[in-house]
């Protein structure tokens, strides 16, 4: 016997039990962004290497450690899958200049990729639903997203479970000025840094302060703030984000040492964060990024979005028991006999034509099996067509739950008749 190939470690398969809930987080989803006015555009799983070292960051653990970047054969260049959704669909737009005297609202769903150790919630191949509203200035989009994501939690019922972080990290100068004064306050107590806030200490000093080592927490508590380093302008676009909040009702954490994974980020930032799923509590995180337009090749424009994942999401849902059951067929069809195969496919495709599900037994088995797997598929009637109804262009419409008498009906009202046992 032939050895079996696995999937890779990290890289799910999500099967027929798990998917339907994946297609009611993903209906609900479209729904939802589509009241918003929002847009879906797809982009390719694999994009030039240099999209995301340019937009991610050259110092940041995405490009450091964790892309999947490999050598095109053909011509020698260095392609990358994914690993993020903001630089791509950033990247169409401005291929496509779709932002020429306009704004856009888009979003976008799919896999992205990071070669890291697997755990619950964080894996190489994970899903994310990302939106982007491109070419709005003002504080008011950013609070439009917030709003919007507070409106999804209570439609998926995760409101109770979720509760919003936010931060603002100023324009790059004002982040330039506040790195200065961090290394400066960091150095002092180099020693007592763990391995990743030693290596970062240089490279990306605010990504130390998220560290989540027990140890560091005073240190990083005591930290200069990037808040003391913001000017007017800055200072501003936080206040009145902060009170458009206030305004509506929205609960929020001001969080001083919520920094973002990515360098592009400025001004708001935001994370919804759940203390149910252990150590991966961040299920959906977003902000600013008004210069990345800009650095890769568009002309200057503000941009705020967000990303969610899938997984953490899902994991969230199925530990709260709100997914939807399996969805079952309103017919299973059992035939057995000469020519029945033949008009079981005929009746099954008029019941389906008049809006019903149906599954249709295939092949050679006993009414008894026949039974066992109509009940099994959890179909509320069962049709029945034996060599009498083929003769007699009948069927039999026997009640598979709930209770209810067997009936014969003709063919003609067959649907009629399944449609009076669903109560339809």
């Amino acid at each position: 016997m032939a050895e079996k190939i696995q999937a890779i470690r990290g890289m799910n398969d999500i099967l027929p039990d798990e998917s339907h809930q994946w297609e009611f987080l993903e209906h609900t989803v479209r729904n939802w962004l589509s009241d918003y006015g929002y847009r879906n555009i797809r982009m390719p799983i694999v994009e030039d290497t240099r999209l995301f070292v340019r937009s991610i960051g050259e110092a940041t653990d995405i490009v450091e450690k964790e892309m999947y970047t490999f050598t095109d054969s053909l011509n020698g260049d260095s392609l990358t899958l994914r690993p993020e959704g903001t630089a791509s669909c950033l990247r169409a737009v401005t291929e496509h200049n779709l932002l020429y005297n306009t704004t856009q609202r888009l979003w976008y769903v799919g896999p992205m990729f990071r070669h890291e150790r697997p755990q619950k919630g964080r894996y190489r191949q994970f899903h994310q639903i990302g939106v982007e509203a491109l070419g709005f200035n003002g504080p008011d989009i950013d609070a439009e997203l917030i709003l919007m994501t507070a409106d999804l939690w209570q439609r998926l019922g995760l409101a109770p479970y979720l509760k919003l972080h936010l931060n603002t990290l100023g324009s790059s100068a004002e982040r330039a000025e506040h790195r200065q004064a961090l290394i400066a306050y960091l150095e002092q107590h180099k020693d007592a840094l763990d391995e990743d806030g030693q290596r970062r200490l240089y490279s990306n000093p605010l990504r130390v302060l998220d560290s989540k080592t027990p140890s560091m927490q005073a240190i990083c508590d005591n930290a200069p703030r990037l808040i003391d380093h913001l000017g007017e302008a800055s200072r501003r676009h936080y206040d009145d984000w902060r009170a458009m909040l206030q305004a509506v009702g929205i609960d929020y954490v001001e969080n001083p040492r919520l920094v973002r994974g990515l360098d592009y980020y400025n001004l708001s930032v935001f994370e919804w964060v759940t203390t149910e799923l252990g150590a991966q509590g961040t299920v959906c995180g977003g902000g600013r990024y008004d210069s990345l337009i800009e650095q890769l090749g568009g002309k200057p424009a503000p941009a705020v979005g967000f990303a969610m994942g899938v997984e953490r999401l899902m994991l969230l849902l199925q530990d709260k028991a709100l997914l939807p059951a399996a969805p079952a067929p309103d017919v299973y069809l059992v035939n057995q006999g000469e020519g029945a195969a033949l008009y079981a496919l005929t009746v099954a495709q008029a019941l389906r034509a008049a809006g019903l599900k149906v599954i249709q037994h295939c092949g050679e088995a006993s009414f008894k099996s026949q039974f066992k797997k109509a009940d099994a598929s959890g179909a509320a009637v069962a049709v029945v067509l034996g060599d009498n109804e083929v003769a007699q262009q009948q069927a039999v419409v026997k009640p598979l739950r709930g209770g209810g008498e067997q009936t014969t009906v003709a063919r003609a009202e067959l649907a009629a008749a399944v449609a009076a046992h669903l109560n339809r």
